[in-house]
């Protein structure tokens, strides 16, 4: 399977093939709007508008499973995202990114790139591994998304090439970017 052979859901309803995204760097980001980390919505617009040129996309898809952050359907987020981070990258339908329920093509993103042990990285890693601890303790467990604002960075060639967690340096993925680039 390639990433190319997955479709997604618009939030209008519309089923696009990721195959429209072929040749691009993609940067796939399970996002919520009522989350600690919403914040990162403007980090990402800056990335899409400094590397877009450069056939660099990032792909939003809202979750909704950590802590029901972002309880709204993908047009209200949509719109949310643009009102108040000025997003103007792709965002999806709201999608599951763990469980039975799992989107295939999150599914897929999982089990290309190895996942790094979670919740030593830094104090705010630790602290968000505690809560995790709380809330859902199966989802520090190994290829699960451990949190909202989790992304997977994908080459032109659509291979994955690396994933980052919620608390990773935003330096460290631009850097990665720019060497796809």
């Amino acid at each position: 399977m390639s990433i190319y052979n997955y479709l997604v859901r618009k939030p209008n309803g519309e089923i696009l093939s990721m195959e429209t995204y072929r040749g691009k760097t993609m940067l796939i980001v399970n996002t919520a709007n009522q989350c600690r980390f919403t914040y990162q919505f403007e980090d990402l617009q800056k990335m899409y508008d400094r590397y877009g040129k450069e056939n660099f996309v990032v792909l939003g898809f809202p979750c909704d499973q950590f802590g029901h952050q972002n309880p709204e359907d993908g047009e209200e987020t949509k719109h949310l995202c643009k009102v108040n981070y000025g997003v103007t990258f792709p965002i999806f339908e709201l999608v599951q990114v763990n469980g039975e329920a799992t989107h295939p093509l999150f599914n897929y993103l999982k089990h290309e790139v190895d996942y790094r042990e979670f919740g030593k990285a830094s104090m705010q890693e630790k602290m968000l591994a505690e809560a995790i601890v709380q809330l859902a303790p199966s989802f520090l467990d190994g290829r699960n998304i451990r949190w909202n604002f989790t992304k997977f960075l994908v080459d032109a060639n659509g291979k994955t090439v690396a994933r980052f967690e919620p608390t990773d340096s935003q330096l460290d993925i631009e850097k990665a970017i720019e060497t796809l680039l």
